[in-house]
């Protein structure tokens, strides 16, 4: 086949190593608007298991993205001005410009055409015109998605929370938080190591806090010394590094999810944030979207029914698998729109609670009666049985009256 593949993030790059590496004779060339080098954010983060899932689609790429992460076990939490340890599985991270590079790199040694700074602004492009397949991983604003939205069912669901990504020179071994409350409202900082020289923070708050701090109106320098000055203890004196806009303003946005009721039109077919996201507190942004190449590659291995047989099956499969890593999102980005709601317990107990913020049962119980529920319910397997069929139900409950 002829396939082009408009985006050249993880997951549009890491479907041109399977699909190369499934057949040899494809002709694939993945089109990039950037140019090479040139990526938003700072790290991402993933788990053990998508690195199983990697060395089963491709060895190389999987060793090498290996390679240039780093490790944490425990998660630590300043809550106000008290220190708090959670121990918790393994968790990765690893810079997104190098994750990009190492996906360029394998893509081209496998035969994969990558060209950076060429944008394709719409279905009707000429690049376009003899692909057998043409595979939309252009991100949440997909212009080949918008082209045809009503067709996809596209909705998007804004956050009411403002949020910035930001770098740091604080390397942290550890995924760390910070909950520090001020006289307009609560703000805090999620923080991650992704290399030797760098961590990930992102420093989210509420509207209401946002425009009292004056986070508002506040250029970037302003806003990275308020920032710092708040966060002091977390960063140990080190600095926060921005990406301004042209007009100097810091990157402030509001998290948007996006849902697709059918994922493919003809031979256009969606693939990671073009077809969905998840909220950025569950650190599966990534990991959902190559999972999303790996389905796509392996409903397109042996397509007996045809393409649009294939294209369907791999759009019911994602979204079925979706389900739950939505749900899961939701709740947790309805926990931190909720914050002060928890901010009454000790900070041992609020940092409990975190890690329990994807359940559908937490928002409908005093937080002080769940903790102790919850710590019971690791003791005796009746109640912890109890606990998981109750939330969704209690969930579904309110959700019905509503």
């Amino acid at each position: 086949m002829k396939l082009a593949i408009v985006g050249g993030g993880p997951a549009g790059l890491y479907l041109s190593i399977l699909l190369k590496r499934q057949d040899p004779s494809h002709d694939i060339t993945v089109y990039e608007r950037n140019p090479e080098g040139s990526t938003y954010g700072w790290g991402v983060t993933y788990w053990a298991g998508l690195l199983d899932k990697l060395r089963a689609g491709d060895p190389e790429s999987a060793a090498a993205v290996a390679e240039a992460s780093v490790t944490w076990n425990d998660g630590v939490a300043i809550v106000r001005d008290e220190r708090t340890v959670h121990r918790g599985d393994a968790g990765f991270g690893i810079g997104r410009r190098k994750m990009l590079m190492l996906l360029a790199d394998r893509a081209e040694e496998l035969g994969v055409t990558v060209t950076f700074e060429h944008d394709i602004t719409g279905p009707d492009a000429p690049e376009l015109a003899d692909a057998d397949l043409v595979v939309a991983a252009d991100g949440v604003n997909s212009v080949l998605r918008e082209a045809y939205a009503e067709h996809f069912g596209s909705t998007t669901t804004a956050g009411r929370n403002q949020y910035i990504w930001l770098g740091t020179t604080k390397v942290f071994d550890s995924f760390s938080f910070a909950f520090k409350e001020t006289e307009h409202g609560w703000i805090w900082c999620y923080a991650y190591g992704f290399s030797g020289e760098r961590s990930t923070c992102v420093v989210e708050c509420s509207p209401a806090t946002w425009k009292g701090l004056g986070l508002d109106t506040a250029d970037e320098p302003d806003t990275l010394t308020l920032l710092e000055k708040l966060f002091h203890d977390l960063l140990d004196g080190h600095e926060l590094i921005g990406r301004a806009q042209a007009d100097g303003a810091p990157q402030w946005l509001t998290f948007r999810t996006l849902t697709n009721r059918v994922w493919h039109r003809g031979n256009l077919v969606l693939l990671g944030d073009a077809a969905h996201t998840t909220h950025y507190s569950i650190g599966a942004g990534t990991t959902l979207a190559l999972e999303d190449a790996l389905a796509l590659a392996a409903a397109l291995r042996d397509p007996a029914d045809g393409l649009d047989a294939a294209l369907t099956t791999y759009g019911k499969r994602r979204r079925a698998e979706l389900v739950s890593a939505q749900s899961a999102a939701r709740y947790s980005a309805q926990w931190y729109e909720n914050l002060p709601r928890y901010m009454r317990l000790e900070p041992s107990r609020m940092f409990a609670l975190l890690g329990q913020r994807h359940s559908p049962l937490l928002p409908h119980i005093p937080p002080q009666l769940y903790y102790r529920i919850d710590r019971a319910a690791e003791q005796l397997e009746p109640l912890r049985r109890l606990k998981r069929w109750l939330g969704p139900r209690v969930a579904k409950a309110v959700h019905g009256r509503r």
